[in-house]
């Protein structure tokens, strides 16, 4: 794009993305036009990483069971955790926990109001404390999420990648300079709604306000643009989970280890390099601790389950023991009636498990 053409029209941005936003936008989220810091907040660590029609319905579960940041804060972990369950990346639940407890504790409730104390919190990054600093208290910091990425990307025709430190620093720059400082709120959130029901992955050019400027529109670069990099290895994992079944009772631990699922529960694991046969599993399973000879009768072999996280792929089975003899676990294993797992939080990758028995 010519430096005069996009000159202009970074000077005349806001004022069809704002007429937009008034006159055509009907996305309707129940967080829009609220300046409560607190469900503010709330909304965007439940919307990082997750699909806004996905995070609605746990945003208004939290919100119902934790109607203050004080109520969130006396919270046990696992009540936290059950209500998070399927949201994935579980640091933002730790995090959200714990900020909770720290506005709470050492703020008296009080959300900070700058940008600068915002960003200081757990969890909380350059874009959520824009939209919390901007939404709650108007203050002019530019959004930069996943739609604005696309939207200024297309628009202006920007083929720095998006994932990369010197891209993430020229979008967020172009992102203040088209700001609008007087409504930096009703900005923010027409731009994020522009990218989400006009400017989508597959967008809808023939709405598009923006269509006789577009550089993609113009230049047939629409599945160009964005640019990101070489997307990461993914790591594959496999993971054999012991149904250990005894009196009707079955053995559940809590993952306490710094690696994916933490805080999460699970059945006794036995993690390889590759997809091993049962008698391996078994064997380990004995070097355990957990089975003894002539003490347990395999039951059932589940199929194969997988689950994709962001960077590693995780495959396995679950095999069903019932046991003669009840085990002696470290103190870390729980032994629970099997109606009483739905209590408990569990990774997807287990919970596809047990729905899948609960429909036979």
């Amino acid at each position: 794009m010519k430096k005069n053409r996009r000159s202009g029209l970074e000077k005349r941005f806001a004022a069809p993305l704002l007429k937009w936003n008034r006159e055509q936008n009907t996305r309707q989220m129940p967080w829009k036009g609220i300046k409560d810091p607190y469900k503010i907040w709330l909304s965007e660590i439940i919307l990082q990483q997750t699909r806004a029609e996905q995070g609605l319905k746990y945003y208004n579960n939290f919100l119902k069971a934790f109607p203050d940041i004080h109520k969130l804060a006396k919270a046990p972990y696992e009540k936290v955790f059950k209500l998070w369950e399927g949201l994935g990346y579980y640091t933002r639940c730790r995090n959200l926990i714990a900020t909770a407890r720290y506005i709470s504790k050492e703020l008296n409730g009080k959300f900070p109001e700058t940008y600068d104390e915002i960003k200081t919190l757990k969890g909380i990054g350059p874009y959520t404390a824009a939209a919390i600093a901007s939404f709650a208290f108007n203050l002019p910091h530019a959004v930069v999420d996943g739609n604005v990425f696309r939207v200024l990307a297309r628009i202006f025709g920007i083929n720095m990648p998006v994932d990369s430190t010197q891209g993430k620093k020229y979008f967020t720059q172009l992102a203040n300079k088209l700001l609008d400082k007087k409504k930096p709120g009703l900005y923010n959130q027409a731009i994020m709604d522009f990218g989400a029901v006009i400017c989508k992955p597959v967008p809808v050019c023939n709405l598009c306000v923006f269509r006789k400027n577009c550089f993609a529109f113009l230049n047939n670069k629409i599945n160009k643009l964005p640019v990101k990099k070489k997307k990461n290895s993914i790591k594959k994992r496999w993971f054999y989970y012991l149904i250990l079944e005894y009196k009707g009772q079955v053995a559940i631990r809590q993952r306490k280890e710094k690696d994916i699922w933490q805080q999460l529960y699970e059945f006794p694991l036995v993690e390889a390099a590759g997809d091993i046969g049962q008698k391996n599993i078994l064997q380990q399973a004995g070097k355990n601790g957990w089975l003894q000879k002539k003490n347990y009768k395999v039951e059932n072999t589940s199929p194969l389950f997988k689950q994709l996280l962001s960077h590693q792929l995780i495959m396995g089975r679950f095999i069903r023991i019932g046991l003669k003899q009840k085990p002696q676990l470290k103190n870390d294993w729980i032994w629970i009636t099997k109606s009483k797992l739905k209590k408990y939080a569990f990774p997807q990758f287990i919970n596809q498990y047990l729905q899948q028995k609960a429909q036979e």
